[in-house]
């Protein structure tokens, strides 16, 4: 078993990132992401943990004056 990376193109097609060798009648699970392929994996690694620091009281208030008057 092996994981590949590819990503799917206009038409449908599949474009593979590396070169593939595939033997006649081999079977494949293929899973779709939700990610657009441009998202480096370093962002969706560290998401959660600069979330701590990022999603709190002091973090909104410190910023507050960025916001637009509505």
């Amino acid at each position: 078993m092996k994981a590949l990376n590819a990503t799917i193109e206009k038409g449908e097609r599949i474009r593979f990132n590396e070169a593939v060798r595939l033997p006649p009648s081999c079977r494949v699970i293929v899973t779709f992401l939700d990610l657009p392929p441009e998202t480096p994996e370093t962002a969706l690694l560290s998401e959660a943990s600069l979330g701590k620091d990022w999603n709190r009281p002091e973090e909104d208030a410190a910023w507050a004056h960025l916001q637009s008057a509505r």
